[in-house]
């Protein structure tokens, strides 16, 4: 492995998915120990507010981009009992799987990153996943589609992807056709100890 000092100063600067296996799969043995010394709040702060909009502690959860499990551990931790998990990198699922919290997991292609039925899941996260040096906007599309009516995307935008307006637009537009329905918006700490926030964001398949 390579041994970078600042993972994540250059993981914003990701323009493929090709990169962010390789750089992804390079990271995985000390993902954990940077982004906690960094104070990684984003997954508490949407596993909290998913408790905050269902009261249905056994809803099947798909948590996508899972990496080494961190969502998937708290979610689990405020309540949630049936979570799967996937990922693009072998070397993050190694880890996520040690932690004994996902009933499935597997590793997802980025040409079919969903192959499951609609509807499957009541609810699918994904937790800092989606946005600069990450997964791209296709894959915002990609998982609403899956979800039926009543269906809940629980999903964070940090500070460096607000930047970039076409991810809130991609929101706007499944509210304006009436698609969904925002319940839950905050904005808050992502890594504080980078001064980067995120937006944390609920929407609800109509």
């Amino acid at each position: 492995m390579t041994n970078h000092n600042n993972h994540l100063e250059k993981s914003y600067t990701l323009d493929s998915v090709t990169d962010t296996q390789s750089y992804y799969s390079d990271w995985a043995a000390t993902y954990d120990a940077e982004i906690t010394e960094n104070g990684y709040a984003t997954p508490q702060r949407c596993a909290d507010a998913l408790a905050k909009v269902t009261s249905k502690k056994n809803l099947n959860i798909l948590d996508i981009g899972c990496g080494t499990g961190i969502s998937g551990r708290i979610l689990s931790e405020v309540g949630f009992t049936r979570i799967d998990g996937c990922d693009i990198t072998p070397e993050m699922l190694k880890i996520a799987e040690t932690r004994k919290i996902y009933h499935e997991l597997w590793l997802s292609d980025p040409e079919n990153p969903f192959p499951f039925d609609n509807g499957k899941y009541q609810a699918i996260t994904a937790v800092g996943v989606i946005g600069a040096g990450a997964a791209p906007l296709v894959v915002f599309h990609q998982a609403i589609s899956k979800l039926t009516s009543g269906g809940l995307f629980v999903f964070s935008f940090n500070d460096h992807t607000l930047e970039d307006p076409s991810y809130e637009a991609a929101i706007n537009h499944e509210i304006e056709n009436k698609h969904f329905e925002l319940v839950f918006k905050e904005y808050g700490p992502h890594l504080p100890g980078r001064d980067i926030k995120s937006n944390v964001y609920i929407l609800k398949r109509l």
